[in-house]
């Protein structure tokens, strides 16, 4: 579970003093659950999933993951996650096999559980036919399903994916999709951050649209579409948005 409550994050800056990136978030994500974060470039998704994998701390407000505090307990927080962007880095003179395994071992598995842990991912992602293919030589959806495997190799409970589909084609952002469900239905408690609203519809049981570091509503598909009285839910995002935007340039 993730439970994140009164999360601000500032930044130092020298015309303004300090930049406000998340302004007072609060929300919870379930085992078996994808929670989404929408919103454009600058709405503070990945200064909030940074801070949830311990990469950043906050400012104020507390977050939990898993149980474990991120400030307090950071190391116990990253045991309990997998992390996949849009850009992380694959070596490029190893193979998924070494990269994968590799990243077992930083996370202290034995190695029979992580080889046979390994050989269940490999079959799961699909991965069986280039496991030995280096880096350098991999496709894009290649390198993807090995960002994912790193990222679920130990078995976390929580999944972070941050714009992980950015600068993919259409059928390798699908299969990545189509992976984060398959990880929904093992009880995974998934966030999943985003700016595509198709991506967001296909995926996600709740949604929060934020915008300048702000959650202006939350709730299910459905709910929101009541709501709001819309029937497509890219209609509620951009009028949530446009309101906001007229509000902020009126203060």
């Amino acid at each position: 579970m993730i439970v994140v409550d009164n999360l601000r994050k500032s930044y130092p800056d020298l015309e303004q003093d300090q930049v406000l990136a998340v302004d007072g978030v609060s929300f919870r994500c379930e085992p078996g659950r994808i929670y989404g974060l929408l919103g454009p470039n600058g709405a503070g998704k990945t200064t909030i999933l940074r801070t949830l994998a311990t990469l950043l701390k906050p400012t104020s407000g507390k977050a939990t993951v898993a149980g474990f505090d991120v400030e307090t307990e950071a190391e116990m927080v990253r045991r309990s996650i997998g992390f996949v962007s849009n850009n992380t880095s694959n070596y490029d003179r190893m193979s998924a096999r070494e990269m994968v395994e590799f990243f077992g071992r930083l996370h202290g598995m034995p190695e029979d559980e992580m080889q046979q842990r390994a050989q269940l991912v490999y079959q799961q992602l699909q991965m069986t036919d280039f496991l030995e293919v280096t880096g350098g030589r991999m496709s894009t959806g290649m390198k993807q399903k090995v960002s994912i495997a790193r990222a679920i190799i130990h078995n976390p409970p929580v999944l972070i994916f941050d714009e992980a589909t950015v600068g993919l084609d259409v059928l390798v952002g699908r299969s990545l999709q189509n992976t984060v469900l398959d990880l929904r239905e093992q009880g995974k408690c998934i966030l999943y951050s985003t700016h595509h609203m198709r991506e967001v519809e296909r995926v996600c049981d709740q949604i929060a649209i934020m915008h300048n570091g702000k959650i202006l509503c939350e709730g299910s598909q459905g709910e929101l579409r009541e709501r709001y009285k819309k029937t497509d839910l890219e209609d509620v995002f951009f009028d949530l948005i446009e309101q906001q935007m007229q509000t902020e340039g009126q203060a």
